[in-house]
């Protein structure tokens, strides 16, 4: 594990080492002696954050993972305007210099799709993906299957509804691929014909033997899910992607497919409901205090993966520590 660059990489038994690291740092977390165990392995090791895009949640995940494993971090939080990307370096070019300043790994967030991945075919120290675009959120759908399979105690034989604007969600991208690697889960993507998931993630299910269909339908969907995966209408996307909607066709289209006190009458009451965040207006307020709403505990899961991850990526890197 060198780079940290989309779902498609990890196989099941990395995935259950990364989900038992998970739960050692969760246990573990006001544990001084394991504290100490951790900061002197990682004593003198440095994290640079570069962030492309605006980002809450995987930015300080990522930069308070590294801070409790004992790691320095540096960075900064819109990479596009306050470093010379705005004057025309490319990707790689910035990598390469941080390379040669010493540092130990660079979480990474782009606007542009691949991005990762050119960064990486140049970088002697490990890339982690934080979201490339409509790409891939790699370590975002690796916290999503932990957080299923810690509610819900396994990652197999699930009906999972993914919904919202899927063309350009690129966690539910992410999330698809992952849940091809289980046996006998089902999927459900529920979506306008304008925001469906792309085909090729529909070929990759295909190839995989996963069962999927596409609705519009979502209460028909909810009745029988296991999880409910729900994303939000990227508005900052929708030009780029070539989708003209007026204000009219945009409220129409969030309501639609919001969550609220009818959807959770027909939802089982096993399921539990997720969101990457941030939300909008997709799930009603009124959704938080229901048991079923797991979106504000899947965002803490975050923190202990990524913990996991950088562990695993700096051990492989000097495993003499």
């Amino acid at each position: 594990m060198r780079h940290i660059l989309r779902a498609e990489q990890f196989d099941t038994a990395q995935l259950s080492e990364l989900f038992e690291g998970a739960d050692y740092f969760r246990q573990n977390d006001n544990s001084i002696e394991t504290k100490r165990d951790t900061m002197r392995r990682h004593f003198g090791r440095m994290m640079l954050s570069m962030f492309y895009e605006p980002s809450t949640r995987t930015r300080f995940s990522f930069e308070i993972a590294a801070k409790k494993l004992g790691m320095e971090v540096i960075g900064t939080e819109n990479a596009a305007e306050f470093s010379s990307a705005a004057k025309g370096e490319t990707i790689e070019d910035t990598v390469r210099v941080f390379n040669e300043y010493g540092i130990d790994a660079i979480s990474l967030r782009t606007k542009e799709e691949g991005h990762a991945d050119r960064a990486a075919s140049v970088s002697n120290v490990p890339i982690l993906n934080g979201g490339d675009g409509k790409g891939e959120h790699p370590t975002q759908a690796v916290l999503d299957m932990y957080t299923i399979n810690s509610e819900l105690g396994k990652l197999d034989n699930l009906n999972v509804v993914i919904g919202g604007d899927l063309l350009q969600g690129r966690t539910a991208r992410s999330l698809a691929v992952l849940l091809s690697k289980y046996h006998g889960n089902r999927i459900t993507f529920v979506s306008t014909p304008e925001l469906q998931i792309g085909k090729d993630i529909k070929a990759r299910l295909d190839e995989a033997g996963v069962a999927h269909q596409e609705t519009a339908e979502m209460y028909d969907a909810f009745r029988d899910a296991d999880v409910v995966y729900w994303t939000r209408l990227q508005l900052e996307r929708l030009k780029s992607s070539g989708i003209e909607l007026s204000q009219q066709e945009l409220s129409l289209k969030q309501a639609q497919f919001r969550i609220g006190a009818a959807a959770l009458d027909v939802l089982p009451e096993h399921a539990i409901i997720m969101h990457p965040l941030p939300r909008v207006d997709e799930i009603s307020t009124e959704v938080d205090d229901d048991p079923r709403a797991k979106y504000f505990r899947q965002a803490g899961n975050g923190l202990y993966i990524r913990m996991a991850m950088l562990d695993r990526l700096m051990n492989d890197a000097n495993p003499a520590n």
